[in-house]
């Protein structure tokens, strides 16, 4: 069951990372010219394994999950990028 349960916090570590990168950068960062540069997502994915390395230290959290978080990082860093680059960011207002 263990292992069950630990390959389940992964992969969520991994689809959130990816998730809340690529909001963020579509939504906060669309006028900032480093994250299209070509080590955002690099840059971006290594600082989310560094400071979820932490997290190993909590059971059903190892190594793994912290590296999948960050390769989701950087994953959805990239595609954000990519969204703004094709002007694909969709605009979300209070008064229509």
């Amino acid at each position: 069951m263990y292992p069950i349960i630990a390959l389940l916090v992964t992969g969520a570590a991994g689809f959130g990372g990816y998730v809340l990168a690529k909001r963020f950068v579509g939504r906060r960062l669309r006028f900032v010219d480093a994250v299209q540069s070509a080590w955002a997502p690099w840059l971006a994915g290594a600082v989310a394994a560094i400071l979820a390395s932490p997290l190993v230290l909590l059971p059903m959290i190892g190594s793994t999950t912290a590296l999948v978080f960050g390769l989701g990082v950087g994953l959805g860093t990239a595609r954000g990028a990519r969204d703004i680059r094709r002007g694909e960011v969709v605009q979300r207002h209070l008064i229509p």
